[in-house]
């Protein structure tokens, strides 16, 4: 044996492992993520931060690299920061969607090993967004639903199962619960439980989800 470990190509944005997903409804949005953090299968952490507030109603999740995950969210964070201060006003969710993909794109040469989701709703008219780019920043606008991580194809099978446009808040909140739980059932990557963001006008709602501890 030449003690080359050649059982499959490691991708590093799949090294840590991560399952996310975002899901618009009628007038709120959601984002949910997994907790796990690993070296391949072996787990270190069960509550790794993988979405980041960046507005009073706008969320980002980063499934990928974990030093990249925390590289780019403090990043994204003082941007953020800098435009509301500079403006004097909340930075819209389009607007931040293209301030991500002009960071990933400019370090295309040597990416950030990540695939960003970005889910809010908009200062102005609260109307629902939601997107993902790819780890050189091309950006993704959908209407339903964005999945990123180490388990896309259960995600993507999971909610086009059980999406269906105009939900409410509860409505969505559970929808988006049952997608999680069941895709990361199904990834050794993925899983150790669940924290669910719904965003709505009014108010912010975080709940956390319990899952198969295995």
């Amino acid at each position: 044996s030449s003690g080359i470990n050649a059982e499959w190509p490691l991708r590093p944005g799949e090294y840590n492992g991560a399952s996310i997903v975002a899901m618009k409804g009628k007038n709120c949005v959601a984002i949910a993520a997994d907790k796990r953090l690993g070296i391949r299968f072996q787990t270190v952490s069960t509550d790794f931060q993988k979405i980041f507030p960046m507005g009073k109603k706008l969320f980002i999740g980063l499934p990928g690299l974990a030093t990249d995950v925390m590289t780019f969210a403090n990043e994204l964070k003082f941007h953020t920061n800098l435009y509301n201060l500079s403006e004097n006003r909340e930075m819209a969710p389009r607007t931040f969607l293209s301030m991500v993909s002009n960071f990933l794109y400019k370090r295309r040469f040597g990416p950030y090993f990540i695939e960003p989701v970005v889910a809010g709703l908009d200062p102005k008219t609260d109307e629902p967004f939601i997107a993902s780019t790819d780890l050189i920043g091309c950006p993704m606008i959908t209407n339903d639903f964005v999945v990123a991580g180490t388990c896309l194809e259960q995600l993507y099978g999971m909610c086009e199962t059980l999406y269906q446009p105009d939900m409410d808040a509860d409505q969505l909140f559970e929808c988006i619960s049952q997608c999680l739980l069941n895709a990361q059932d199904r990834d050794a990557y993925s899983g150790w439980g669940g924290v669910v963001y719904v965003i709505e006008p009014n108010k912010i709602t975080k709940r956390e989800l319990k899952a198969r501890m295995d």
